[in-house]
């Protein structure tokens, strides 16, 4: 049974609309009748207290109603088997994980875990395929940022919903990914850049710099050439993405498509043509392919039809 000194924080919290310090308060009752052997009472007073934490998110988002949908919350259930990435891009993101499960450890020595993460390279390789991975492997929401949205539609309020954004960081705690990062990032020495542009830079950085939240950061960017220097120092790691490679597309290939892959495939001229294609493309490809064998008398993808789909893809980025 929880405390009196518990139960009198609780109303007080209640009636004072202090959402957060409720929910917190929530938890240490759920703790204190662990401690006292009760689990399964903890375990429902927890379980409670997230489901409605979770139904009532939206009004922690203190937008204005024309910004709905600028910040989007999910939980995710990507596994890091999903992604067809190098051993070193793996490691990397297993020593993400690793510090941030073990940031206690590090603190007590006066050291930070990578908390701040830049992921570059082309579309369609798994950049936010990994935020994906994170949110699922550290239990946390992941919350994406549509920085183009906030950009191009808020001209001149930009710098105000960014401070919102990291006031959100601050408050709720998850992995916040700014996708099309180069939309804010972009080297303030641009030619066509423009006064208020270069405040929203400025701004980032400060907000970035201050930010000593528990949440992750992580923006990704297509388009390295276009980011400020500066930003780079902000970022506690940077990882770079490519297209995969023959040995990584195969194996993607064979994941993908299962018990629908033939016996006989022309794995050299599959491997050949898919030179240069993104993990999106083969995914796509696949999904093509699978399809045509449902609605069709083929029984198996064979290597022309993988072709055939492979070839639609390669066609699509030339013109």
């Amino acid at each position: 049974m929880a405390t009196a000194e518990q139960l009198k924080s609780l109303i007080r919290a209640h009636f004072s609309d202090d959402t957060e310090r409720f929910y917190s308060l929530v938890l240490q009752v759920a703790a204190h009748e662990a401690r006292q052997g009760h689990t399964a009472a903890a375990h429902d007073i927890k379980d409670i207290a997230d489901k409605e934490r979770k139904r009532n998110f939206k009004s922690l988002i203190k937008f204005p109603q024309e910004l709905s949908g600028l910040v989007l919350k999910e939980e995710s259930d990507v596994p890091l088997s999903s992604m067809v990435i190098s051993k070193e891009l793996e490691n990397r993101i297993l020593r993400i994980i690793s510090e941030y499960r073990n940031q206690n450890k590090l603190k007590a020595h006066g050291l930070n875990h990578r908390r701040k993460i830049l992921l570059i390279g082309p579309p369609g390789v798994g950049k936010t395929m990994t935020a994906k991975v994170l949110a699922n492997k550290l239990k946390l929401p992941l919350f994406t940022v549509q920085v183009d949205r906030l950009v191009t539609k808020f001209m001149g309020e930009t710098s105000a919903k960014l401070r919102q954004i990291f006031d959100l960081i601050q408050k709720e705690h998850g992995i916040y990914l700014f996708d099309e990062f180069d939309a804010i990032g972009g080297k303030r020495s641009q030619d066509n850049d423009v006064g208020e542009m270069r405040r929203v830079l400025n701004s980032f950085l400060q907000f970035i710099e201050q930010d000593t939240s528990d949440s992750l950061i992580i923006g990704a960017s297509n388009n390295p050439d276009l980011l400020d220097y500066a930003l780079y120092r902000r970022f506690d790691d940077i990882l770079y993405y490519s297209n995969p490679q023959p040995n990584s597309r195969k194996n993607l290939l064979k994941n993908l498509l299962g018990t629908f892959l033939g016996t006989k495939i022309a794995w050299t001229k599959v491997l050949s043509e898919s030179e240069g294609l993104s993990h999106a493309d083969l995914t796509n490809a696949c999904r093509d392919s699978i399809k045509e064998v449902i609605l069709s008398d083929i029984k198996k993808v064979n290597t022309d039809l993988l072709l055939k789909n492979i070839l639609e893809k390669n066609n699509t980025h030339r013109n």
